[in-house]
Order: structure tokens, then sequence, then C-alpha cells
């Protein structure tokens, strides 16, 4: 198991305040003949981890795009408590969905997608300097994010050097470092082994102790049962949204010695 050290500060959210609705969500794909989305309407409040299930063209990861900004549906709302207010997503112009990604949503996919010539102190840091933090101020936040999560001494190494669960939580400290209210997960595990997924699951779900809240899509029921709700789509349609008896989160992070 991976030795954490102390977590940086995080943002106040209040838990369970709605932060995401998504209503009567459309996709229809150029050529599609049936919509990759067929009228969802979902809520997720703050402070929620959700996973969303669903055989492969099911849609959910149609669904996190729509929800995360990346893809505007054909038709349908997507709203999104700001730190500025309630923002129509799928209304926003393109420079303004991606200020809204950038400040306040996170991403960690299967892969990654991290910068391949950058270190892991580069990579976490980045994310901060693209909303104008000075490049010192943004290595010192990144190198404490990576020590919260493991990686002191490998701040700079790059991907080719880390193994494939060090270079996801590279992903989640770029996730975490921007103060990010609502941390979009796609197969996050679908690639490492299962101590790994476990893991990297963990640091996930420890995101909502926080005040946090997580969206995953995943194909893996045991990262399913996790969550505090399962969200299953069938040929682009909500057909079972539960919650969890029990949902076993990660713990509460300690208290940072240093805020932003």
């Amino acid at each position: 198991m991976v030795r954490r050290g102390r977590r940086p500060a995080a943002g106040t959210v209040g838990v369970m305040t709605p932060l995401l609705s998504a209503r009567g969500l459309t996709m229809q794909y150029p050529g599609g003949v049936t919509p990759a989305l067929d009228g969802v309407d979902l809520d997720i409040a703050a402070g929620e981890s959700v996973a969303i299930m669903g055989a492969s063209g099911s849609g959910k990861t149609t669904l996190l795009h729509c929800l995360a900004g990346i893809l505007r549906p054909t038709a349908g709302s997507v709203t999104f408590a700001s730190g500025q207010g309630l923002v129509r997503v799928e209304s926003l112009d393109d420079a303004a969905r991606s200020r809204l990604r950038r400040e306040e949503l996170g991403f960690v996919f299967q892969q990654g997608l991290l910068l391949d010539e950058l270190t892991a102190l580069e990579n976490v840091a980045v994310a901060r300097m693209l909303g104008g933090v000075p490049r010192g101020q943004a290595e010192a936040e990144a190198a404490q994010w990576l020590q919260y999560l493991g990686l002191a001494g490998l701040e700079q190494r790059r991907l080719g050097e880390l193994s494939g669960g060090q270079a996801q939580r590279v992903a989640i400290a770029r996730a975490q470092v921007t103060g990010a209210r609502l941390i979009f997960a796609d197969e996050p595990t679908g690639a490492l082994d299962s101590a790994t997924s476990v893991e990297v699951l963990d640091l996930l779900l420890s995101a909502t102790a926080q005040g946090r809240t997580l969206v995953v899509v995943t194909h893996d029921a045991d990262v399913a049962r996790r969550c505090a709700r399962t969200v299953v789509l069938r040929d682009g349609r909500v057909v079972s949204d539960t919650a969890a008896p029990a949902a076993t989160s990660g713990t509460a992070a300690p208290a940072a010695e240093v805020s932003r």
C-alpha cells in the first residue's frame, strides 16, 4: 500500500449540495442510426461518488464527455453549480467551456493522457500554470500533491520511468491541484493490476471525503461497489440508478500544513 503524505488544502463544498444536473440529454452522432444518448436525466450532488456502468456502446463515455463539456449534446441541458454560480455548460462557447474544465473540473483517464516529454512535477504544475499561476508557485503546489500521493522523490522522472500506478497517481495529482470541485474518471483502473487498482480507487475516493465529487465510468463491478451510487446505461438510456447500501469510500485525508 502506498504511504501518503499530508494532503494540500481543498476548497470547501457543502456535502450533498446539488452540483450537476442533466435534463433530456441527447447525443446523435452524424451518420449514427440510433442516438448515443437518448433523453438522459441525471442529478449529482456535491460530495457524491457516482459510478456509470454499461456495456460497450451503451453511451457511458459519451455521457461523461457531455457532462464535462468536452462534447456539446444534440439536445438537452447540463447545469453546473460553479464557483461563479449556475452555468449551462452546453450553452457556453468553446473558450468558456475550456476555462470551466481548466478551473473547476479534473480528469483522470485510463491512460492518464499525460505529456511524455514532461517530468511528473511538470505534468502536475502545468495545470496550474495554464491558469496563470507563476511556475515557481505551481511547482511547489505540484510537489505537495505528489508527496501526498506517495511520489516523493519521483518528481523529476518522466512517464517512461514510472509504473502504470505511479503514472495514474500523477494524473490524480494533476486533476486535484487546481482545486477542482468535480473529478471525472474514465476507466481509471482499466490498465492496472488488481492491487494497484485498489490503491488508485482509494486515492480517487478520498477526494469525496473533502467534499469533492467523483464521477467514474467503469466496466469493473468492484469499482462500482466502492461508489455511493451506480448508474447503469443501456442503449443511451438510464435503466438503473441505485444507491449503495454502504459504500466503502476513501478515508479522509489529513489536513494541510500549507493552504493556497
